[in-house]
């Protein structure tokens, strides 16, 4: 996929991985909606790309809202006429603990981000992209989707039916002959504010001491790696790799030899033994 002229929604796009991921589309040459909740730090984003001789928006947003996605939606449209790629990157990681102790209310709230959240985003800029027959959306994945996290039971839950939800989407849109692919990309760890939560509470050295002791080894991975590897995702996008689940560190160009032996196999998917 080529990426220069592109339109691109970016969620979460305020700061760590999302703005590292705006940014870099705007190194691309794509236009790029950097949206999110907080409106001045996704001001700031835009700004850094513009100040780069880049195309972007500020749109604040809450994802679990489905008249403000929609808009958001709208606006993009509205102002540049497509859009090409959705990143649905925000996400939320606040209930750490046992589910015994948790607070409910802040579990289901991790939920709803991660989980519904994404689920309106794709809603709202699929029938735009089908219409065109182009278009690629990717989901964040995250820890706990695949193994068990004790003490993240919340985010490991959502981001577990992030991944089905991803593969069951391309599934439809294959059965309907739509040629918008759909992909997850697993960043690793990452230093941010939301992962910083589990080093700096009493909850999250209990529960999750590995985040800790990887900031100490200096094992986390930086924004940028993740944003680096989506682009390399998007460039070797195709039919073939549809619905699976990619991460920071794999061999893209190994990847796009072996497409069709993916496809065959149905590898990089979440499935039962």
């Amino acid at each position: 996929m080529e990426l220069k002229g592109k339109t691109v929604i970016v969620t979460g796009a305020g700061r760590g991985i999302g703005r590292a991921l705006a940014l870099e589309f705007g190194r691309q040459g794509c236009k790029v909606a950097c949206c999110a909740r907080n409106r001045t730090e996704i001001e700031e984003t835009a700004n850094m790309i513009k100040k780069e001789g880049g195309e972007a928006m500020a749109i604040a947003v809450d994802i679990t809202s489905p008249e403000q996605v929609k808009k958001m939606v709208a606006e993009v449209v509205k102002a540049w006429g497509r859009i090409d790629i959705l990143f649905n990157n925000a996400g939320s990681f606040q209930a750490i603990g046992p589910l015994w102790e948790v607070d409910p209310e802040v579990w289901w709230h991790d939920v709803t981000v991660n989980l519904r959240g994404v689920m309106l985003c794709c809603q709202a800029v699929l029938p735009h992209m089908m219409a065109r027959e182009e278009g690629v959306i990717i989901n964040m994945n995250g820890g706990g989707a695949t193994v068990p996290l004790p003490g993240g039971s919340g985010y490991g839950c959502s981001k577990a039916a992030v991944m089905r939800l991803t593969d069951t989407l391309a599934r439809e849109l294959e059965k309907v002959g739509s040629r918008v692919l759909v992909f997850g990309m697993g960043p690793g760890l990452v230093r941010t504010k939301m992962t910083e939560l589990q080093a700096q509470t009493e909850a999250g050295r209990k529960w999750i001491p590995s985040t800790e002791q990887a900031f100490k080894e200096g094992r986390s991975r930086q924004p940028e790696e993740c944003a680096r590897a989506t682009m390399e995702l998007l460039r070797i996008a195709c039919p073939e790799l549809n619905g699976r689940n990619f991460g920071v560190g794999m061999n893209f160009e190994d990847i796009k030899k072996r497409a069709a032996e993916i496809k065959e196999k149905d590898l990089l998917v979440m499935r039962g033994r």
